[in-house]
């Protein structure tokens, strides 16, 4: 097998050997055989464990198999497996649905429209500092499940950051859950049946919707306002609906970057038990915020409000730890319902998160995370009423804008005008419940400073 390593290339020597011999395969049929793991090593210049790694690549890409005492050999799949990679079978033009193409674009795409903070925001020393501790510290994290409830010492440290928000939970009145869109799903799982309605903010979550969908649950648009929801809307609709749960993003709303007032939240409890439905607070923000305002979960002490956080959007979208805190019944119920779901959510990343709280590196991380963040929506406030958008309402902090351009109708416009300029967004319509029309956007201002964003949000005469 001829191939020349390059010791100083970017590119690891194994991923050159494992690339080298994926080529030679490509010319070989099934069944022939490759260089012993020596000789390939001898013959490239390698050491015994690189040409071994490279050998496993292989075998897990379907490219090659091992047989015991008799070498490697090109895999009966190899032609196969080659095909379907030629043939480009995940092409983003073959997605249909809008609300999952954030998450299929292109590596190279500016993702100014996604949900979640850039890659080069991440700070991984902490991170893999917690990790490392977790590993040496506490093996069992590794291995075995979490308690029903989670995480006892986690479930502790979150009473206290509620208690700051003044929110009276017990411990035992938490329950932790793999990130705050698996509590929407124990949640809509354990209360709604067929049939059932809901009320939900319009703009408002698009993944809800699709878990609400899934339960086949009649899902009624409620207005959000830069104060809340519509409640006067909601009187109205009241009247004739008679909804079991009501969804609400208490501060920097997705989508629109709102956050609750207290006038609004007041009048929202007093309908809720005036027409005895329950609320869904939906607060996976709350880190984003400098100065905490009024929960809903503090004036109702967990009675009607039930109340959801996760660490993930600050944290890591890999990290997935939330949680749920509510009235003792209703979390007993949502344990069963966990256990037959997943039997548990991850304790290595709970206990990773513990430390993280428990060292104060997670409430310095938030702390720089919130000032950049203030940064970036200043600017970006500047650069899109400079050129003419409207903003649906300034933000006093988080990740997003809801926008809109006088001179565009509908935001499908934008979303093909900025794929052609290497920029993904999702239209305005995966936002509203009933699917119409929407000239809005939503953009994520951590990705603003971006020259392609400030070439698209700049020039809207390009549009």
């Amino acid at each position: 097998m001829k191939l020349e390593i390059d010791q100083d290339s970017s590119l690891p020597v194994v991923a050159q050997v494992t690339d080298g011999v994926r080529d030679w395969v490509a010319r070989h049929g099934a069944g022939s055989r490759l260089p012993s793991i020596r000789r390939l090593a001898h013959d490239l210049g390698v050491s015994r464990n690189t040409a071994i790694e490279a050998y496993e690549r292989l075998v897990a890409q379907g490219l090659v198999r091992s047989r015991p005492g008799a070498g490697f050999y090109v895999a009966d799949s190899a032609a196969r497996v080659l095909a379907r990679e030629d043939s480009g079978a995940e092409n983003l033009e073959d997605v249909t649905d809008e609300m999952w193409r954030l998450f299929q674009t292109r590596e190279d795409s500016l993702k100014l429209g996604c949900g979640w903070l850039p890659t080069d925001w991440r700070e991984g020393d902490d991170l893999a500092h917690a990790i490392r501790q977790v590993t040496r510290q506490d093996r069992a994290g590794l291995f075995d499940y979490s308690t029903p409830l989670g995480t006892p010492a986690l479930r502790s440290l979150i009473e206290e950051r509620m208690r700051l928000l003044d929110i009276e939970a017990d411990a035992n009145q938490i329950l932790l859950t793999g990130g705050g869109s698996h509590a929407l799903d124990l949640l809509v799982r354990l209360t709604l049946d067929p049939g059932d309605t809901v009320f939900v903010e319009s703009p408002g979550y698009y993944n809800l919707f699709g878990l609400l969908r899934l339960q086949r649950v009649k899902v009624i648009g409620v207005p959000r306002l830069s104060g809340g929801p519509d409640v006067e809307r909601m009187e109205f609709l009241l009247k004739t609906h008679r909804p079991k749960l009501l969804f609400t993003n208490s501060v920097f709303q997705n989508p629109t970057g709102t956050t609750l007032a207290p006038t609004v939240a007041h009048r929202v409890l007093q309908l809720a038990e005036k027409h005895d439905f329950r609320i869904v607070e939906d607060d996976i923000y709350a880190d984003f915020q400098r100065d905490p305002t009024l929960r809903l979960a503090a004036l109702d002490g967990l009675k009607r409000v039930i109340y959801l956080g996760s660490f993930s959007k600050s944290l890591s979208c890999s990290l997935r730890v939330g949680f749920i805190a509510a009235e003792p019944g209703l979390v007993k119920q949502l344990v069963d319902v966990k256990m037959l779901t997943s039997i548990a959510s991850s304790r290595f990343a709970e206990q990773v998160v513990t430390t993280m709280l428990e060292n104060g590196s997670y409430r310095k991380l938030t702390e720089r995370l919130r000032a950049k963040l203030s940064g970036q929506m200043a600017s970006a406030l500047e650069l899109v009423g400079a050129a003419g958008w409207e903003v649906f309402a300034e933000p006093t902090g988080g990740m997003f804008l809801w926008i809109r351009h006088p001179t565009v109708e509908s935001s499908g416009q934008l979303v093909d005008h900025a794929r052609r300029a290497g920029i993904s967004l999702s239209p305005g319509d995966v936002f509203l419940p009933d699917g119409g029309h929407s000239p809005w956007t939503r953009i994520n201002v951590a990705y603003t400073r971006d020259p392609r964003a400030v070439r698209f949000l700049g020039n809207p005469g390009m549009l």
